[in-house]
């Protein structure tokens, strides 16, 4: 194991909410995934649904790790970036990050922001791995 996922127990018990406190990493190399969308192979935004657009930026996530000879396990930190954040969203990322990660999500920072780089684009994710 290259890194350890930990959830203090003095803090509040993340994994339903999607994420972990901590990643260490203690050997191997780190792999640094620019924010994926849910593009398609042209780059445009596939769907104008948001649970979709999740869906879609963690596939993208996942062609982008494996191209890197790593995976989703290997993950330790995503930042999500959210255009009008609001509780039902959180709900549609929190459930995709636990279809993918189960009870050993990474660690994770939700921004809420205004607009991202292209228009329609409502959710995009970036990552730091580690490779094995």
């Amino acid at each position: 194991m290259s890194f350890t996922i930990t959830n203090p127990p003095a803090l509040h018990d993340p994994v339903p909410f999607g994420y972990s406190h901590l990643a260490t990493v203690t050997s191997g190399r780190l792999v640094l995934v620019a924010g994926q969308y849910a593009s398609d192979e042209h780059g445009q935004v596939v769907s104008p649904d948001f649970a979709v657009q999740v869906d879609r930026s963690l596939a993208n996530l996942g062609t982008a790790l494996r191209a890197a000879g790593t995976d989703y396990p290997d993950v330790v930190q995503v930042r999500t970036f959210v255009v009008d954040h609001g509780p039902e969203r959180l709900a549609v990322i929190a459930e995709a990050v636990r279809r993918i990660w189960g009870d050993r999500p990474p660690t994770q920072t939700l921004i809420g922001v205004a607009a991202l780089a292209l228009p329609g684009m409502l959710f995009e994710i970036d990552a730091v791995a580690v490779r094995p």
